[in-house]
């Protein structure tokens, strides 16, 4: 073997070392069985008290955009190359002058500490040991610094006004921390009509009720090891993020008022932004021709193709399917995508089309809801073999030589059926059902 072949090996881990580690590392038992990122969801449902779950699973008004995700990437088919005769693979991904060891990363996603103890570390730590980025979200319970200083984080996802002092103020306390990359996510002006919080019993802020507290008798892992560890360790949590300063306690009647003002947030902000900020920029949310072209000439050094996971405007179009119209209009940026990435060949239909690298939310957050980091470090492995499995069946050896001739779109509706999606039958179940995982 060459040493170019040895690094090669080194650097990106093949599927057989993954299943390897994995038996050395002697899986939690809330892991055997877990074989897939669908497969964090249904134990996460189980361990997580209903209005948490709902909280990190749910979609807005009829989950359309959201089925819109699985179902486009679905409707992709591949057009696979034989006998390549490749026996290594590298799935190694540069971004910004920084190597991965996979072409994916964790998306940011608020609350994390809510469904999981320390979520946010848990995340960022579980990502810098596997050599991928975690971005830290501004709606966390974590103050930013400290996942900076203990998790290594250097993505940083804010939630910013159209107030000119607390955008330089936050653009400030982010570069202070250390961070290189500050995502501003563009298509929240507003919260999404997020129906299934209100029949699930999840308020913000948060009410305590018979209701509450029966769903923390029934769910003592949960009470014990989340919620009653980190009242003991780290005191009642607040939104740390949302503003220069701390943000109020999640139970405070401030917590709407707070985060009021994002309306208000336009193009001349993300010029001021720019102007201020020395690092990488990236705006997230972006799903069209015109703001990708308006993007690049604020000098936005990337984007991140979103529709929030299904989680803001119902009936916007997936992800995957605004790739065609994005990547024209990118330039130099990068053009990175999330939602509805839930297996290996998801990520490798996405980058097929032209985007440099992939987020995925969800899955991550259930995993470290149920095992902590060994369960982030598990949905990496898991994710990162698929990939490594896929590229071999496809007849690549590097990611460098996908292109759009491997894929095919296949009509559904034509054939007559649909995607699978474990979350299409719980959008179709009861109301008091939450549908699956977003981003």
């Amino acid at each position: 073997m060459s040493e170019a072949t040895s690094e090669r090996t080194a650097q990106a881990p093949r599927i057989e070392e993954i299943v390897a580690r994995r038996v050395e590392r002697r899986l939690p038992r809330q892991l055997r069985g877990v074989l897939s990122l669908e497969d964090f969801e249904p134990a996460a449902r189980r361990h997580l008290p209903r209005p948490v779950y709902a909280y990190v699973a749910g979609a807005t008004e009829s989950g359309a955009s959201f089925l819109a995700n699985r179902e486009d990437f679905a409707a992709l088919r591949f057009v696979p190359r034989s006998l390549a005769g490749h026996t290594e693979r590298d799935q190694r991904r540069t971004i910004f002058g920084e190597e991965y060891a996979h072409p994916f990363g964790i998306a940011p996603m608020g609350l994390s500490a809510l469904a999981a103890y320390d979520g946010d570390v848990v995340l960022a730590r579980a990502a810098q040991a596997a050599r991928i980025p975690a971005i830290m979200s501004a709606s966390s319970l974590t103050a930013l610094e400290r996942v900076a200083r203990e998790g290594g984080s250097r993505w940083f996802q804010a939630y910013l006004p159209g107030d000119d002092a607390r955008v330089e103020g936050m653009v400030d306390r982010v570069a202070a921390a250390g961070y290189q990359t500050l995502v501003v996510t563009v298509d929240v002006p507003t919260n999404g009509n997020r129906e299934h919080n209100v029949r699930n019993g999840f308020d913000a802020p948060m009410k305590p009720s018979l209701r509450l507290a029966w769903q923390g008798l029934t769910h003592p892992a949960w009470s014990i090891g989340t919620a009653l560890r980190t009242l003991v360790k780290h005191g009642m949590p607040h939104f740390e993020n949302i503003d220069v300063s701390r943000g109020p306690p999640i139970v405070s009647r401030d917590v709407v008022r707070s985060m009021r003002g994002r309306e208000g947030l336009a193009w001349r902000h993300i010029e001021l932004i720019r102007r201020r900020w020395s690092g990488k920029l990236v705006l997230k949310g972006i799903l069209g021709a015109a703001d990708t072209r308006l993007a690049r000439e604020a000098g936005v050094d990337g984007v991140i193709v979103s529709n929030h996971g299904g989680r803001q405007l119902d009936g916007a179009i997936s992800s995957v399917q605004a790739l065609p119209d994005v990547i024209p209009e990118a330039g130099g940026m990068t053009v990175m995508l999330d939602c509805g990435v839930r297996r290996g060949t998801d990520v490798l239909k996405a980058l097929a089309l032209g985007a440099d690298f992939v987020f995925v939310g969800r899955p991550f957050l259930f995993a470290a809801a149920i095992a902590g980091e060994a369960g982030v470090t598990h949905a990496i492995d898991t994710l990162g073999a698929e990939v490594d499995r896929n590229m071999t069946l496809l007849g690549i050896r590097s990611l460098s030589e996908l292109t759009s001739e491997f894929v095919r779109e296949h009509n559904l509706a034509a054939a007559g059926g649909r995607a699978p999606s474990r979350a299409g039958a719980d959008v179709g179940e009861a109301r008091s059902a939450p549908p699956a995982g977003s981003v």
